[in-house]
This record gives structure tokens, C-alpha cells and sequence, in this order.
């Protein structure tokens, strides 16, 4: 699923040689991202996006050649994304999720009903499971349609199945947008673009993860953040083949 003849314009990485930028100035909300391939930052930026937090700079860490100055001053776990408000670093994707949206103004991202919120922290909760079988699935050499249907079919029907439970309110995995599409769409961006070079398609078969794939791509807050939009589907694939 290659981009042919698409413009790769990628923000610069602070790496090793670079300074490191003002930090803890009482005024500063700095998100540091690895915006390029990280499925983790990109849940943050398209949170940031789909709530109009312009104002919040992004900065792109090189996680090959990581600035030492990141892990001494800025956040010791070492891992991206990671977010400079108030005088603290907050980092973990899904924790930053709520932390955005408690936080900073626009768009409510969580949902209201107390059953929708029970559905919301079941999800939530299991996405490291999804994480988990995807990165597996992603390790394999030569594998069959047969095989990744096998591995992959219990994550991918767990969300069928959760989109059947508000499919009357809307395309989304709550019905109506929020969060949890959030956090997902990322990884299954990467798995419809790696595991479709193995013939296996994650679609079929699940008209209503369909169904939301086409949704999501009418949400600007992430179409904007695709790797196809930012040239890198390349990038991704080369990866993927080399893991």
C-alpha cells in the first residue's frame, strides 16, 4: 500500500547535537511527540487537533538517536509522548488522553452516560490487549491470510462486537465520537496498511469496523495525522518488513 509520488515533508527531529528548548517558563504547554511513526504521539496530536489546541507546540524526538537531555530534564521514562503543562511532565498516551481533555478547552472527547463510560474504560483497558496481539501479528515472516485471521480475529471481533452495542447512534465506537476512537485508530491504521501487503484484509467480514474506518476518515483531527497525509507510509512499511 504504497504512496507514489507523494511529497514527504517531515518535521525535524531533536536528536543528540540539539539543545534542548525552554522548558518550565510558567507559560510553555509543550507536548514533546515522536509525530512520524509513533501510533502513541499520534493519539495525542489528533486529541490536540480535534480539540483546537493549536497554541500547543509539537516537537518531533529522534527515538534512535534520543537527546540525553530529554530523559535528564524532561521526562525519565524516556518515552514519547509526553506533555509540559504547569510545571510537570505527564506522559502515556491514554493518560494524557483524559489529562487533554480535563485540562484544556474545546470539544468534550469523553462520553456523558454513565454506560457509555463504563464502555469507554472496558475499552480503554483492553487496547493494551489489542497492542498487544497487533504487535505479534506484526512480528510474523511469510504469513498466510489463514494465519493473521487466526491471531487476529479475536481484537478485531472484540470491536465489532462493541460497535454493535451503539450502532443505532452513529458509526463510532460509542455511537458518537470520542476518545476511545481516539486511541484506536492509530493501530488500526497501521494494521489495514501492513497486514493488506499479506492479503489479509481486516475488513471482511466486519461491515461496522468498515463502517468506522470510513467514518474516521471524515475527521479531519485525524486525517490530518495519517502516515499517508505526512508522506511516511514508506517509512512504516520498510519497519514492518525489517522486524
Amino acid at each position: 500500500m504504497r504512496v507514489q509520488g507523494l511529497k514527504v515533508d517531515l518535521p525535524y527531529l531533536l536528536d543528540s547535537k540539539s539543545e534542548c528548548p525552554p522548558l518550565f517558563n510558567g507559560t510553555t504547554r509543550r507536548p514533546i511527540l515522536h509525530m512520524i511513526l509513533s501510533p502513541y504521539s499520534q493519539c495525542v496530536k489528533i486529541a490536540l487537533n480535534y480539540k483546537g489546541l493549536d497554541e500547543i507546540e509539537c516537537l518531533a524526538i529522534s527515538l534512535n538517536d534520543k537527546p540525553t537531555w530529554y530523559v535528564e530534564k524532561v521526562y525519565p521514562v524516556g518515552k514519547v509522548p509526553a506533555l509540559e503543562h504547569n510545571g510537570k511532565v505527564k506522559g502515556e498516551s491514554l493518560d494524557l488522553l483524559v489529562y487533554i481533555d480535563q485540562e484544556f478547552g474545546g470539544p468534550n472527547m469523553t462520553p456523558t452516560e454513565e454506560d457509555k463510560k463504563d464502555a469507554a474504560a472496558e475499552l480503554l483497558k483492553y487496547r493494551s490487549t489489542f497492542v498487544e496481539v497487533w504487535l505479534k501479528a506484526l512480528g510474523f515472516h511469510d504469513a498466510t491470510p489463514a494465519l493473521l485471521e487466526e491471531v487476529l480475529a479475536p481484537i478485531f471481533n472484540h470491536l465489532e462486537n462493541a460497535f454493535r452495542n451503539y450502532a443505532s447512534e452513529g458509526p463510532f465506537i460509542l455511537g458518537k465520537f470520542s476518545m476511545v476512537d481516539i486511541a484506536y485508530v492509530p493501530f488500526i491504521e497501521r494494521a489495514e496498511i501492513s497486514f493488506s501487503n499479506a492479503n489479509y484484509d481486516i475488513m471482511a467480514g466486519r461491515p461496522k469496523l468498515a463502517k468506522w474506518i470510513e467514518a474516521m476518515n471524515t475527521i479531519d483531527a485525524y486525517t490530518s495525522t495519517k502516515l499517508e497525509t505526512i508522506g511516511a507510509v514508506y517509512i512504516w512499511e520498510a519497519i514492518v518488513v525489517s522486524c
